[in-house]
């Protein structure tokens, strides 16, 4: 367990924050020191065949050590951090034996975790958490992911009695914003189906997933001095707000749950002749998705109807689709991954995910990639923390996995 710790808490240190402004692989150069890091640890506990390539895609390969022929499968975590909160100078705190009370993240600033507002923690109650101090993000999304990849493959180095195929693991950078799967090359990672390592609470086990796109309206305006401006000043902030008002009101993420969709006003940056709105927008159902596509299009046409000229302007770009259309053809790599919990004691909690991995891409490229717990809770914000015996189990789950897939095979 102090293991588990220990690499988790080297691996958060790292700063590896993504840009979504760059179209650079990686979008962020310090990507890249976690991925140097990944790699002499990968060549020190005896993988095999460890790149790293131009595009900051690490790749290594555990063999198999069996006589009969096992399909080779994959294991997936992303390198970056969210580009939505500070991943710089990141101080986990370690909570041993928690009591199911607050817990006091900065004291100089009152930051306080508490299980009144974040439920989740009571899951958790006489375990050992671990948090931010209040100023950043943890990182467990999705370093959590990669410490269980990589304590998993030692643990089956040094166990060989434990019979297994041959098994890829891959880490890739820019998840966050969308990239992750973009570079991937899936010939060269050789697997017949992998596994993303970048859930949530301990048992989920997810292959759906949101249909996504992300929009930017361009909403022009024209400046004068507000003493003269009768009938000529344009405030494009005020027409965004229309535009803003425009889309149903209740179909936004604190809103819904489970498969609704929802419009997701993500950022606004604005002055009277100029404001841009940055939005994602999600539905699990194709036919609702390209109907949201269409009234968010609408709302602008309708603005721009209006005001008599086309002042806004939207852009409007697919990110992923949901997976479960390619997964339900393989279903048996579900199965397995479920089998592979209740063997462990874990109830597997099988729902669609309100968000995707690069496991959405990669399953559309050819790759079959379910989504498993990483065990953090509260990604993207100060008060991220995660179980290190939720770390432990997922490490658990990853090995059961691969005990599995063998003996199937048989």
């Amino acid at each position: 367990m102090q293991k588990i710790i220990d690499r988790f808490v080297k691996y958060v240190k790292v700063d590896t924050k993504s840009d979504p402004n760059n179209p650079a692989f990686p979008s962020t150069e310090k990507q890249w020191d976690l991925a140097h890091i990944l790699v002499d640890e990968l060549k020190e506990i005896g993988l095999e065949d460890v790149t790293l390539d131009e595009n900051c895609y690490l790749m290594a390969t555990l063999p198999s050590n069996v006589d009969f022929k096992v399909p080779t499968i994959g294991f997936i975590a992303h390198i970056d951090t969210s580009p939505d909160y500070s991943g710089t100078n990141v101080k986990p705190q370690i909570h041993k034996n928690y009591d199911g009370g607050d817990i006091l993240l900065n004291k100089e600033q009152n930051i306080v975790l508490s299980p009144s507002y974040f439920e989740d923690l009571l899951l958790y109650k006489g375990q050992t958490l671990i948090t931010t101090d209040g100023t950043t993000l943890l990182g467990a999304d999705d370093k959590a992911g990669i410490t269980e990849i990589v304590s998993a493959m030692e643990y089956l180095i040094n166990h060989p009695e434990i019979k297994h195929g041959k098994i890829r693991i891959g880490f890739t950078p820019d998840e966050e914003v969308g990239k992750g799967a973009h570079m991937f090359d899936v010939e060269k990672f050789g697997a017949e189906w992998a596994y993303t390592m970048d859930g949530s609470a301990v048992g989920e086990l997810e292959y759906e997933n949101f249909n996504a796109a992300g929009a930017k309206v361009i909403i022009h305006g024209k400046i004068v001095h507000p003493g003269y401006a009768k009938g000529k000043m344009i405030n494009s902030m005020l027409i965004a707000s229309e535009f803003i008002a425009g889309l149903p009101k209740n179909e936004i993420p604190q809103e819904t749950e489970g498969y609704e969709g929802f419009y997701h006003l993500s950022s606004i940056h604005g002055e009277v002749e100029k404001t841009e709105l940055e939005y994602i927008i999600r539905d699990h159902d194709m036919k609702l998705f390209e109907q949201r596509k269409v009234t968010f299009q609408k709302v602008a046409d309708d603005l721009n109807k209006k005001l008599g000229s086309n002042l806004v302007e939207v852009e409007m770009k697919d990110q992923y689709y949901n997976m479960r259309k390619q997964i339900e053809p393989v279903m048996h790599i579900v199965d397995i991954a479920e089998e592979a919990m209740k063997q462990l004691g874990i109830t597997p909690i099988i729902k669609a995910i309100r968000g995707g991995t690069d496991g959405s891409q990669l399953s559309y490229k050819g790759l079959p990639c379910p989504n498993i717990f990483a065990g953090g809770h509260n990604f993207h914000g100060r008060y991220e923390f995660v179980s290190a015996e939720a770390i432990q189990l997922a490490t658990d789950v990853v090995v059961n996995i691969a005990k599995l897939t063998a003996e199937k095979a048989k």
